[in-house]
Parts: structure tokens; C-alpha cells; sequence
């Protein structure tokens, strides 16, 4: 049968997509311009996007199996609603979706709430799904490399509650092996939630000190003032998005994304290999610097 792929051309998508193939699944990607999704041959691509029904009914014919991943818009919740009424409609009950980790504890964050508000209706439709929840991508942090490299501070306030940080890699091929394993699932497999976290979970202070290691010079923290972060934002992205992930980081310094006992061995049992760290992350970088 055949696996649909939303959100396929972004960063987490790409490696789901190419993941599935590896592995020899049929796979379908709804993109808005297929001409230039760039994706992997063997990879059915077809034009659409999450608010598009007519796209969405012909995107569901055959499929079995459905990898959902909402990007952070003001829709995002609509698109994400949608997109499952679709599914049901098409006879479509398997789903791995990419929700957020603390989802039902970020209340006041909008992506967060929205993404918990998504899994409320998986839970209650009876889809037969796998809710993923990862960490911080660290794969964020190539957003703010030239202020570490050129300026020498680390700039994101994540604060010292510590942040399980996780690469995106890891989540394509965690993803990709679920949704297999979804697809092959008894018919009235129970829905399951995982937390997607790193191998370590690091403060603001941590990090910076793992780039002062990475670049051999010093590396500041540059603290926790998330007022500054959403007027810096702001500079490119819209204020209603800016303020939403001002809201995210305050949850950082309040909570953290801490990991629950056994997160890390499951998913290092489940890859049959370590988890990604943020070191080599840095080192990566650095080395491309």
C-alpha cells in the first residue's frame, strides 16, 4: 500500500520521504509545486496543500498510511483538521503525526495548543495512530550560526531547565520506521505517543560552552531575555509568529524539555544505533565554517 507524506519538501519531511524509500515503501508527497519538490525518483509527488479538499480527496486514493506534518502557520490547526476529516472520509485510519513534546503542558503557546488540540482528535475519531513528540530540533540552531560564529554569543534563550535537543535526521528515520511499522499493524492497533529527544539535555550555558569547545574560543551564553528574542524575530517573520515563539521560549525557562526516565534508550533501541548528538552538531558545523 501506499504511504502519504504531508509537508514532504520541508526539512523533517525530506528525510522521512528518503527514509521510506530506503527501506522500500511506495510513497506519496502532497507538494504545492511539484515541479520543484526535488525529491527522491521513485516517489509519487502530487500537487496539493492541506487546505486544498479536491487535492487532499485525490491525494488519499490507495493510500494506507499517512504521515502528517503541519509547518507553523496561522492555519496550521485548520490545515491539520482537514487534512484528518479527508483521511476518515477516504477510509484512511493509520496516521503518524508530528505533534510537539509537552504539547498538553505548553497550554499558552499557539502551535503547542494547536498540536495537542490535533491529537485530542486522533484520540476521540479512533484513529489507529502514533503521535510523535520531539524535543528542540537542533538542527534550529543553523538559523543563528553566523551570530556564533560572528559575534561569539549563542543567542537563543533556552535557560537552565535544559532542553533535550534532537536532529532532524533522527526524526526522518524515527518517523520512517513508525510509519512502517504502523502500516503493518494489526487492524485496531492502539494509539501510542513517543517523546523524539536527543542524547543530552542541555542548558543555555551548556551549549555555549559546547561551541567554545567546537570553535576553540570562548562562546557566551547570551541569556534570557526573551522581550529582545521577539524583536529580533520580528526583523523576519511575522509578529503573530514571533510572539508564539517568544511564548515558547518563556515555557523553556519555566519547564525545559526534559526527557521522561527511558525516552533515550527506547529510541536508541528503536534506531539500533546512538542518538545524534548536539556536539557533533557543533563540530559538523564548525568544520563548515
Amino acid at each position: 500500500m501506499t504511504i502519504l507524506v504531508t509537508g514532504a519538501t520541508g526539512h523533517v519531511g525530506r528525510h522521512v520521504v528518503q527514509q521510506l524509500v530506503q527501506r522500500g515503501a511506495r510513497v506519496r508527497a502532497l507538494a504545492r509545486t511539484p515541479a520543484t519538490a526535488a525529491l527522491p525518483d521513485g516517489v509519487e509527488v502530487v500537487q496539493g496543500d492541506q487546505l486544498d479538499v479536491d487535492a487532499l480527496r485525490q491525494a488519499f486514493q490507495g493510500v494506507s498510511t499517512l504521515f502528517l506534518l503541519n509547518a507553523v502557520v496561522a492555519d496550521e490547526f485548520t490545515q491539520a483538521l482537514i487534512t484528518l476529516n479527508v483521511a476518515r472520509e477516504a477510509g484512511v485510519k493509520r496516521v503518524v503525526y508530528l505533534s510537539v513534546i509537552h504539547s498538553d503542558r505548553y497550554v499558552n503557546v499557539p502551535h503547542f495548543a494547536g498540536k495537542f488540540g490535533v491529537e485530542r482528535m486522533l484520540e476521540q475519531m479512533g484513529f489507529e495512530a502514533t503521535i510523535l513528540r520531539p524535543a528542540y530540533f537542533m538542527d534550529n540552531d543553523l538559523t543563528i550560526k553566523d551570530v556564533v560564529l560572528g559575534y561569539g554569543v549563542y543567542p537563543m534563550p533556552i535557560g537552565s531547565q535544559g532542553l533535550a535537543m534532537i536532529d532532524a535526521r533522527d526524526i526522518g528515520e524515527i518517523a520512517a520506521i513508525e510509519l512502517l511499522a504502523r502500516d503493518g499493524a494489526p487492524e485496531g492497533s492502539a494509539l501510542t505517543r513517543i517523546n523524539l529527544v536527543g542524547p543530552d539535555t542541555l542548558t543555555g550555558v551548556q551549549v555555549a560552552g559546547i561551541w567554545s569547545d567546537a570553535l576553540g574560543r570562548p562562546i557566551a551564553y547570551g541569556g534570557d531575555d526573551t522581550a529582545g528574542f521577539e524583536q529580533n524575530l520580528r526583523q523576519f517573520m511575522p509578529a503573530w509568529m514571533a510572539y508564539d515563539m517568544r511564548q515558547m521560549a518563556e515555557r523553556f525557562l519555566s519547564d525545559g524539555m526534559v526527557p521522561e526516565a527511558g525516552d533515550v534508550d527506547r529510541l536508541t533501541q528503536l534506531l539500533g544505533r546512538p542518538l545524534r548528538s548536539y556536539r557533533d552538531f557543533a563540530a559538523d558545523v564548525a568544520a563548515r565554517a
